[in-house]
């Protein structure tokens, strides 16, 4: 893929699979945190975004842009639609991979204004590792899965130990994390800030 002028990915990779236990093409992918601002049903003005698993390695998700989300009037901000595509990557990664990542560089070109009241339909795609380096790219269409392109990004995302969110994150969210997911088997991997 090239975007901005330059190859993707940046170096050589090794191909990916997605995880042999990962959910399989046409499931719809759960809220990883309540309170995620991304995907959480508990935050007012988050996106709510809604994944479904697509064949190979890609995820499809969309959100509807609300007045919430506004940066000019009338228009989607655009470090909240950058956001949308760091869930939206975050999640093709950790749901795929079944493995904990962050996000290490994300890139954003964006190609035409994202109307409020619009959905923006993303296909993230697997791209490639190289160590603990995955990358990962997506598209953004307005309204329809093939509808004009808004956006396109692509991000470089590290895999972590699960330490990496005791040790950085805050202890009371993590007890709340905890207490959400009692009854249901250790899923760190879907840790996906």
């Amino acid at each position: 893929m090239k975007q901005s002028g330059q190859t993707w990915p940046p170096v050589e990779v090794e191909p990916v699979e997605p995880h042999p236990d990962a959910p399989g093409p046409g499931s719809k992918l759960g809220v990883h945190y309540d309170e995620c601002f991304g995907c959480g049903d508990d935050v007012d003005a988050g996106l709510h975004i809604r994944s479904t698993v697509g064949e190979g390695r890609v995820v499809h998700s969309r959100f509807t842009v609300t007045e919430a989300h506004q940066g000019a009037p009338g228009l989607a901000h655009g470090g909240l639609l950058a956001c949308a595509f760091d869930e939206a990557l975050g999640s093709t990664v950790g749901n795929l991979l079944r493995r904990p990542a962050v996000t290490g560089r994300l890139e954003t070109d964006f190609r035409r204004p994202v109307p409020v009241g619009s959905t923006l339909h993303i296909a993230a795609k697997l791209d490639g590792m190289a160590g603990r380096k995955i990358y990962v790219s997506a598209e953004g269409r307005l309204d329809a899965e093939d509808g004009p392109v808004a956006l396109r990004a692509r991000g470089l995302f590290v895999t972590v130990e699960f330490e990496h969110f005791t040790t950085h994150g805050d202890t009371n969210a993590l007890e709340k994390f905890k207490a959400t997911r009692r009854g249901e088997p250790a899923k760190d991997w879907d840790i996906n800030p």
